[in-house]
C-alpha cells in the first residue's frame, strides 16, 4: 500500500541504535510503496506532542552515511509507557495523528518496554479495523530479548567491556599493595553483559577472577570469603558483578546504600552496587578497595565497537521494513542463528506478544565454579558477534558523529557533522 512511514527510538540508547535506523531509513527510501519519511523526536512521547521531523531532506545529507557509525539515539528517546486500557484517549489521539499525516507503516526501535509499544499499538489498530503495519526493530545491550539469538547493541557494548576491564585488570596489576576492585556493568535481571567480562582474561585463571550475574541470588558473606580465597592467590582482585544483583530477600544490593526511584515503567533506578560492596570489603577485609561503575558509558562508547553488531543492526532495520512491504505487523524482527563457525545468522519475524513483558536470562548452565565463573559455551556463543572495528570518521584526532540540530529562529531540522 502507498503511504508514509514513521520511526522512533525508544528506551536506554545503544552504540548502534541508529545503525537501525538507518536501515529503515534507507531500506523506505528505496521503495516507491512508501511516500515520506517521518521520524518522531523522543518516540512515542514526543509523537503524543507532534514533534516530528521529515527524513526526505536528511537523506540527501552528505553526512547520513555516517549516521550508522553514530551512537546514541539520533531521534532522541524516551521511557513512556501506554495505558493499558484501550479505553484511554491516548490511543485515539496517537492514530488521529496518523491519520493526519497519512502513516501507514510505524517502526519503533527499542528493547521489552518498546515492544510492548508495539504490541498495544498493534492490537488496537486490529479493533478499530485501521490499516497499518507496525514492526518492532530490537535493540538492547542486555541481550535479554527472548526469542532472539542476540540483540543489536549487545556485542559492541560487550566488547567495550571487556576491553576496559582488561585495561583496567592492567592498571590494578601494576601495584605490589593488596587491593580489589569493583566493576559494575549494566544488567538488571539478565547478566549477559557482566558475563562479556570474562572476554578480557588472557589465560583462565586471569582477572576478573570473580564475577557475579543477577541469575543467582547474591550472598554477602559468601562474596567476603570468595575474595579473602583469591586474595590468597593474588596480590590484586578484580570482581567483576551486574547492578542488578539481588540479596536472599529480594533487595538490589545497591540498595545497601541507596534506595532510589523508580521509572516510568516500574523499574528501579539502579545505581551503587560497587559502592556498597567496596564499604563491605572495606569493613570486612581492611584493605584498599575500589567502585568502578561503567554506567551510560558501556551503552555510549562507539569507539572501538563491532562492525559485525552494525552491520546486523543495518540488516534489521531493513529486514523490518520488508517484512511490513509484505504485509506483516505485529511483528518484530529474531535473529537466528543457523551456525556458529562459520558463523552465520538470518532475520525472521515472530509475534511481538511473544517477545514483549519477558526476559531471556543468562544460562544457569553457564555459570560455574561455585557461581563465581563462566563456562567456555559463552564464549563459543559471544566471539562471532564482537568481531570487527567500524571505520568512524574522525575529526581534531578524535570520533566525529553526526547530530541533529534546529535552527532556533524556525523550525528548520537538519544533520551535521
Amino acid at each position: 500500500m502507498n503511504s508514509n512511514l514513521i520511526v522512533g527510538q525508544s528506551g536506554g540508547p545503544t552504540s548502534v541504535i541508529n545503525a537501525s535506523l538507518y536501515g529503515v531509513v534507507k531500506e523506505a527510501h528505496e521503495n516507491k510503496e512508501i511516500n515520506k519519511i517521518y521520524g518522531m523526536l523522543n518516540g512515542i512521547e514526543g509523537l503524543l506532542n507532534r514533534r516530528m521531523i521529515d527524513f526526505d531532506e536528511l537523506i540527501n545529507s552528505p553526512s547520513f552515511e555516517q549516521l550508522q557509525y553514530t551512537p546514541s539515539a539520533f531521534l532522541g528517546s524516551c521511557r513512556y509507557k501506554l495505558p493499558e486500557s484501550f479505553d484511554d484517549s491516548t490511543y485515539r489521539k496517537i492514530f488521529e495523528i496518523f491519520t493526519e499525516h497519512e502513516i501507514g507503516y510505524f517502526f519503533y526501535i527499542g528493547g521489552n518496554d518498546s515492544m510492548d509499544t508495539v504490541d498495544k499499538l498493534s492490537k488496537y489498530a486490529a479493533q478499530i479495523n485501521y490499516e497499518i503495519r507496525i514492526i518492532g526493530v530490537p535493540k538492547t545491550i542486555d541481550n535479554d530479548l527472548v526469542i532472539t539469538d542476540h540483540t543489536p547493541g549487545f556485542a559492541s557494548a560487550a566488547k567495550f567491556v571487556a576491553t576496559s576491564v582488561r585495561e583496567i585488570c592492567l592498571d590494578v596489576e601494576g601495584y605490589k599493595k593488596p587491593s580489589v576492585t569493583i566493576i559494575e556493568i549494566m544488567g538488571r535481571n539478565a547478566g549477559w553483559l557482566t558475563a562479556a567480562s570474562v572476554l578480557a582474561r588472557n589465560y583462565h585463571e586471569d582477572n576478573p577472577c570473580l564475577i557475579y550475574l543477577p541469575e543467582i541470588i547474591f550472598n554477602m558473606e559468601k562474596f567476603i570469603e570468595d575474595v579473602r580465597a583469591q586474595l590468597k592467590l593474588r596480590t590484586n582482585v578484580v570482581v567483576a558483578v551486574s547492578e542488578g544483583i539481588r540479596l536472599g530477600d529480594d533487595r538490589f544490593v545497591c540498595e545497601l546504600l541507596d534506595t532510589a526511584g523508580t521509572d516510568n515503567f516500574g523499574h528501579k533506578k539502579l545505581s551503587g552496587c560497587s559502592k556498597a560492596l567496596d564499604f563491605e570489603i572495606r569493613k570486612h577485609l581492611g584493605i584498599k578497595s575500589r567502585a568502578v561503575e561503567f554506567n551510560v558509558v558501556q551503552r555510549c562508547a562507539a569507539h572501538g565497537g563491532s562492525l559485525t553488531d552494525i552491520e546486523e543492526a543495518v540488516m534489521s532495520g531493513r529486514k523490518s521494513v520488508e517484512a511490513a512491504l509484505k504485509g506483516e505487523t505485529g511483528k518484530m524482527l529474531a535473529f537466528i542463528r543457523k551456525e556458529n563457525k562459520p558463523y552465520r545468522m538470518e532475520l525472521e519475524s515472530v509475534d511481538v506478544c511473544d517477545v514483549c513483558n519477558k526476559e531471556k536470562k543468562f544460562p544457569k548452565e553457564w555459570i560455574t565454579n561455585n557461581e563465581t565463573d563462566i563456562s567456555s559455551e559463552f564464549l563459543d556463543y559471544i566471539e562471532p558477534l564482537i568481531q570487527g572495528e567500524p571505520q568512524v570518521k574522525t575529526r581534531g584526532g578524535l570520533p566525529h558523529y553526526v547530530k541533529l540540530t534546529k535552527n532556533s529562529s524556525s523550525d528548520e531540522v537538519k544533520m551535521v557533522l
